[in-house]
């Protein structure tokens, strides 16, 4: 999977915003850190595996927690169109 190319997404220093005016979805979804590496990590093609396995080496946190949170914004994601799978 990867994010569509249609989302833009800019870091502002404290938090990563994403805008779209293209699709389905016309507008701009703010993110935390925790998002925004997981969105970085859509700029190539990964798998739900891959982004589980670099957050674990990223953060220091259970793996049922990183799944949870990987799963919950891989949904949000998925919600407003942003991921070509």
């Amino acid at each position: 999977m990867k994010l569509k190319e249609s989302f833009i997404k800019y870091n502002t220093g404290s938090e990563q915003i994403m805008v779209s005016g293209d699709g389905d979805f016309n507008g701009m979804v703010r993110s935390n850190r925790t998002a925004a590496f997981i969105i970085d990590l859509l700029s190539r093609d990964i798998t739900r595996d891959g982004i589980i396995s670099a957050m674990l080496e990223k953060y220091d946190a259970p793996r049922d927690m990183i799944e949870r949170d990987v799963d919950k914004i891989l949904l949000a994601l998925r919600g407003i169109g942003a991921i070509d799978e």
